[in-house]
């Protein structure tokens, strides 16, 4: 079992204008859960810990969790709304986000929900939930809970224009690096963090204080990684024609972790131990999930069949 813990929300597309105006096309989103549902799609057993609404909007986001075979036993139903997220779209179909969550569900979740959230072999945490309040305080218990005894993966996933201090997203990092096992970053959250400082440099520096697996995407330039036990492989990106990239990082996080279970590395010490080849096959695999995504439309993740 794992557990993904953040934010839940709907997508907003411009799908083409009206007569009065624009047609909007909702679809299902939020990091932590399209990560959720990747592993679900990708044959894990997985469970979301995360705040919905009562509304509409809410029960749509428990519908596709559940459809996609995520256990929701510990998902919190809160009077709030939804958080949206509207999207747009570059030449080249990388998105660019504005969101309208101020007092939504996904922000509000409760330090007491917690204790619902059942024992797992991993956890996951990323994106805006772990630096906005209450959600964030409630996150950092579960990560303190369960750090000693559990894989913890971390994807930070910046949005400024949800939490617009890059120190909050900094200090965030240093508080996770000691208690993250396997730490995911993209090149471009990089570049919003440490402006100027090499990756590798970056790399050490988090395996000195605790980290087991560093995996740093880079868009068309392929993925690195590196191990604490002195690893580093570099692999190429694989080619698509891209329609968007709503949901790549996420499906990439979802086909790592899946890897690791279906190869028996779902743990702190062998994630450490991971041999060069076995680093290889876990990053082309995650790649060419992340692929996928990348040829359709929004957060449409891969099922296991997929991937053959």
């Amino acid at each position: 079992m794992m557990v993904v813990s953040g934010e839940a929300l709907m997508d907003v597309f411009a799908a083409g204008d009206t007569p009065t105006g624009l047609l909007m096309d909702a679809r299902i989103g939020g990091s932590p859960l399209n990560v959720a549902q990747g592993l679900a799609r990708l044959g894990q057993r997985v469970a979301f810990f995360g705040g919905l609404s009562r509304g509409f909007l809410g029960d749509r986001l428990l519908q596709a969790l559940q459809q996609a075979g995520v256990d929701t036993a510990c998902v919190q139903r809160l009077d709030a709304p939804t958080t949206l997220g509207l999207v747009g779209l570059d030449a080249q179909g990388v998105p660019s986000y504005a969101f309208y969550g101020e007092g939504a569900a996904d922000r509000l979740l409760p330090l007491a929900a917690v204790d619902a959230v059942p024992a797992a072999q991993a956890y996951h945490f990323g994106s805006y939930a772990m630096v906005v309040e209450p959600v964030a305080s409630t996150q950092r218990a579960l990560v303190e809970r369960e750090h000693r005894r559990s894989l913890i993966a971390y994807d930070p996933n910046i949005r400024l224009n949800v939490a617009p201090d890059l120190a909050r997203w900094r200090d965030t990092l240093a508080w996770m690096l000691p208690r993250t096992h396997l730490l995911k970053v993209s090149d471009e959250d990089l570049g919003l963090l440490f402006p100027g400082v090499a990756t590798a440099t970056l790399a050490q520096g988090w395996l000195a204080q605790g980290v087991r697996l560093v995996v740093v995407t880079r868009g068309a330039e392929g993925v690195v990684a590196w191990t604490a036990q002195g690893r580093h492989v570099a692999r190429p990106a694989r080619p698509v024609n891209v329609v968007d990239t709503v949901g790549a990082g996420d499906t990439f996080q979802a086909a790592l972790l899946t890897r690791l279970a279906e190869q028996g590395w779902l743990s702190p010490a062998a994630l450490a131990s991971l041999t060069d080849a076995a680093l290889a096959d876990l990053l082309d695999f995650a790649a060419r999930a992340a692929a996928i995504t990348c040829s359709r439309r929004g957060a449409d993740l891969p099922d296991r069949a997929e991937l053959g």
